[in-house]
């Protein structure tokens, strides 16, 4: 009797997932870029998620460009659940307020679920044999793969991209890692151009392109202020 294939996920992946897949480097396990940048736009793929949903909308008028709740129900997955709730007991922030808070366990969580379905393996080891360290390197590619050829096809092929494929691009270009995940591109500066025309192009309903620009601005300025309590730490 012949079996089809089991996927190795039930379920969509969140558009969080699929950018912690891109900047996981599947051998390794390893980020291909560090903290706070990362954490902070996994929140921010979260907050453009709970948008695409119509869960929450950026004000355009009185106290314009804080973060407004439209529909407050639950949306069946306990991450953006967890989030969505957490706008709703502080309403009226900024994004830029709230990417730091809503970054709080976000890459574990989605780390551990990405493990428990398949799509990333959990690997145990320790740096200088003594201090526990955890690599997640790829189980099942599968997915991800998907998620490159289309970048691919819109970066690099011209193709217009779906709402996703463009939050992705948005959120890897406010990063400054379109090269890192489209590695065999021959010119960068226009690969990280056509990446930025991508993210300020009329792609998706003015209240989403809002809230994706607010977001982009969230994460940049996020890793700004961290960067310098950083160094003045460190002074």
């Amino acid at each position: 009797m012949r079996h089809t294939a089991r996927p190795a996920y039930v379920g969509g992946m969140l558009i969080a997932e699929d950018l912690l897949l891109l900047l996981y480097d599947d051998q390794t396990g390893k980020p291909i870029t560090g903290a706070p940048g990362l954490d902070f736009s996994l929140a921010g793929a979260v907050l453009i998620e709970l948008t695409l949903q119509q869960k929450l909308d950026i004000t355009t008028e009185g106290k314009a460009g804080r973060l407004r709740v439209l529909d407050g129900a639950p949306t069946g997955d306990p991450i953006l659940d967890e989030r969505l709730s957490y706008v709703i007991d502080k309403p009226g922030k900024k994004p830029k307020d709230q990417i730091k808070p809503l970054s709080k366990h976000l890459r574990n969580q989605l780390l551990a679920r990405l493990a428990q379905r398949g799509v990333l393996e959990a690997d145990q080891g320790k740096v200088l044999g003594l201090f526990p360290v955890t690599r997640w390197p790829a189980k099942d590619a599968r997915h991800e793969m998907e998620v490159r050829t289309q970048l691919e096809g819109v970066l690099r092929q011209g193709l217009a991209p779906d709402q996703r494929t463009a939050a992705l691009i948005a959120l890897l270009s406010a990063l400054n890692v379109v090269p890192k995940v489209i590695t065999d591109a021959v010119d960068n500066r226009a690969l990280k151009q056509r990446a930025k025309e991508i993210a300020d192009s009329d792609w998706a309903a003015a209240a989403v392109k809002k809230a994706v620009a607010e977001v982009q601005a969230a994460v940049t300025a996020a890793i700004v202020v961290s960067a310098t309590a950083g160094a003045s730490a460190g002074g």
